[in-house]
C-alpha cells in the first residue's frame, strides 16, 4: 500500500470527486482512477460508489480514511522532524565517562533540556573502552571519550580539556617518591578507562613497573577511598575543584615534562558519520563549542586555592 495511494484517496473523499482530486494534486484523473483502483484490488474491497454526483465512500471506505489519514499525518511529521521544521523529539542516548558526566555534562544537558523539552536525554557512563564498544554496537548515539578515537569512519571533534592531577589524602609539594608510589595502591576505574592508562604511565616514568591498582565502580567510591587513606588517584583539576569540599583530598600537578606528556586530556565528542544523526543528535551538538572555544585550564588556573592548600 503505497502513501501515494492513501494521499489520493484522501484527496477524493475531502473534494467529493476525482477530477477536483486531480486538479488538487496537480496530476491527471486518469492517474487518480488508477491508484483508487489499486487501493481496492490491494484490501479486496469497494471503498467508493462512482455515480454522477459527489463520490460517496462504502462503509469500507469510511473505515479506512481514519487510517490513511493517521498514516498520512505520521509521514508528514516525520518528514518534518528530520527537515528540521519541528522541534526535536525523542530519545537521545549518550555515553560518557564518568568524570565527564559529573563535571561536564550537567550544564550541556540543561541547555539542551530548556531548549528542547521534549528530547528525552539518556546517560549511561564508562570507560572510553566499552563507550566505544557501545557506540559500535549501536546502542548509544554519541559518546564522550577521553583522546581521539581510533575509527577513521566516525564523526569526532574534540569539545573538552581536562588536566590530570596526582589526588591524595593528604597535602603533597610535589610528586612522592617512586618508594611511596610503589608501596601505595592506586584506586581507579575499571580497565578500558583512559585515567587509568595514563597511571600506568605514569609509574612507568618513575621506574615503577608493576603496582597495586584497585577498580572502584564508582567516581564518589574513588574519591572516598582515596580521602580515606587507601591510596591514590589519578583525576581531572576542575573535577577536584569542584569535589574538594566533599571529600578533603588534596592533589599535586604532575611535574613537566609529565604534565604535558600524560597530564592533558582532551575530551572528544564522537559519533556516527553524520549523515546517520538524529534530530536529537544535532540538537546536543549544536550547544557545544570545539575544543578551540571551550576555556582550557591554564598554568594559572591550577595555582588556585585547591593546590595552594598542597604547598
Amino acid at each position: 500500500m503505497q502513501l501515494k495511494s492513501l494521499r489520493i484517496f484522501d484527496a477524493v473523499c475531502s473534494t467529493g470527486s476525482f477530477g477536483a482530486a486531480a486538479q488538487r494534486l496537480h496530476t491527471v484523473q486518469s492517474n487518480v482512477t488508477a491508484h483508487i483502483k489499486k487501493l481496492e484490488e490491494e484490501l479486496k474491497v469497494q471503498l467508493m460508489e462512482r455515480s454522477n454526483g459527489p463520490v460517496r465512500l462504502t462503509p469500507a471506505g469510511h473505515t479506512l480514511l481514519p487510517q490513511a489519514q493517521r498514516l498520512l499525518q505520521t509521514h508528514d511529521d516525520t518528514c518534518a522532524l528530520f527537515a528540521g521544521e519541528v522541534p526535536p523529539a525523542g530519545s537521545l542516548r549518550i555515553g560518557a565517562m564518568e568524570s565527564t558526566a559529573a563535571l561536564r555534562l550537567p550544564s550541556v544537558l540543561a541547555k539542551v533540556y530548556q531548549a528542547h523539552p521534549h528530547i528525552d536525554l539518556q546517560l549511561r557512563t564508562g570507560p572510553t573502552a566499552a563507550l566505544l564498544d557501545d557506540l559500535v554496537r549501536g546502542a548509544l548515539d554519541c559518546a564522550f571519550v577521553a583522546g581521539q578515537p581510533p575509527n577513521p569512519r566516525w564523526w569526532a571533534q574534540p569539545v573538552f580539556q581536562e588536566e590530570l592531577v596526582l589526588v591524595g589524602p593528604a597535602p603533597m609539594q610535589t610528586l612522592p617518591a617512586p618508594e611511596v608510589l610503589l608501596h601505595t595502591p592506586f584506586l581507579a576505574f575499571r580497565q578500558g578507562c583512559s585515567y587509568r592508562q595514563r597511571i600506568e604511565l605514569l609509574l612507568a616514568s618513575q621506574g615503577i613497573t608493576s603496582t597495586r591498582i584497585m577498580e572502584l565502580g564508582t567516581l564518589d567510591a574513588i574519591l572516598g577511598c582515596v580521602a580515606a587513606g587507601m591510596g591514590f588517584a589519578l583525576m581531572p583539576l576542575a573535577l577536584m575543584q569542584t569535589q574538594q569540599s566533599r571529600f578533603g583530598t588534596h592533589c599535586v600537578r604532575l611535574p613537566e615534562p609529565l604534565r604535558s606528556q600524560i597530564g592533558v586530556v582532551d575530551t572528544w565528542l564522537v559519533a556516527p558519520e553524520q549523515q546517520g544523526w538524529s534530530p536529537q543528535l544535532r540538537a546536543l551538538v549544536g550547544k557545544l563549542s570545539p575544543l578551540g572555544g571551550v576555556p582550557r585550564h591554564s598554568a594559572s588556573q591550577a595555582d588556585g586555592s585547591l593546590l595552594a592548600s598542597a604547598r
